[in-house]
């Protein structure tokens, strides 16, 4: 049956999911929700529950990073108002938020100030300076891609089609067999070293397309940190970014 259910694990009482489904084995996803365990439809209740005890360990560990990223998620939500830090190319950007006509909107990226204004109409309300902030950064973001999307498919001895920005909430980028190169726009706020990565990393899948020891070795061949940039990138997840 599914639906939500109980189940004591060491000191802890967890409420877990249940889907049934026509997978052959039990799985376990650990995400904001809680504990989601998928198992076939055949497969008893209480084996489920001795396969959950068999995943203490690592269910408890998961569920304590997820409410500790949680807390620090909470702790780091930007306000959208003027004086706000906006993270951007692994430092911040101060938002100075500034009187405009009746019907301007406009940006201005002051770089040695460390300062972006954007200048709304009186009374414009927050979602506007959020949709300002959001469409100059996939603007930053498009322009440095295009930039150092050709140095890494020269130094691998690829070509890629095109390249698109994409929003997705759990990848930073994907590859496609056609050579068409998907970028998430928000790895504009992270480092060079992180965006860099994760173009080296799309670009080799145009030779290796898996996770191979062989395509590890190509990205390691024109990035061989990837190791530290890929570490940053999952303990700072597209979760802990500003909201927009």
């Amino acid at each position: 049956m599914n639906g939500q259910r109980r189940l004591q694990l060491g000191s802890k009482q967890i409420d877990y999911t249940l889907q049934r489904s026509t997978r052959r084995t039990i799985g376990f996803v650990i995400s904001d929700s809680g504990l989601r365990v998928t198992a076939p439809r055949w497969v008893l209740l209480r084996d489920i529950e001795l396969a959950i005890h068999s995943k203490e360990t690592w269910i408890l560990a998961k569920l304590q990073e997820r409410g500790e990223r949680a807390v620090e998620r909470a702790r780091q939500q930007m306000e959208w108002r003027d004086g706000a830090r906006l993270p951007y190319l692994g430092g911040a950007l101060t938002l100075r938020v500034r009187p405009a006509s009746a019907h301007s909107v406009a940006v201005h990226h002051d770089e040695s100030a460390g300062e972006l204004a954007v200048h709304l109409p009186e009374g414009a309300q927050e979602q506007a300076l959020k949709d300002t902030v959001r469409d100059w950064l996939q603007r930053q973001a498009h322009a440095l891609f295009a930039q150092r999307l050709p140095l890494y498919a020269m130094q691998l001895g690829v070509q890629y089609c095109a390249f698109k920005l994409t929003s997705a909430r759990t990848q930073w980028g994907s590859c496609t067999a056609k050579g068409i190169i998907r970028l998430n726009w928000r790895l504009v706020h992270f480092g060079q070293a992180q965006i860099d990565y994760v173009i080296a990393h799309e670009l080799a899948h145009l030779r290796e397309m898996n996770h191979s020891p062989r395509f590890w070795a190509l990205v390691a061949s024109v990035f061989p940190d990837y190791a530290a940039a890929r570490k940053v990138l999952r303990e700072r997840g597209p979760e802990m970014l500003p909201v927009f």
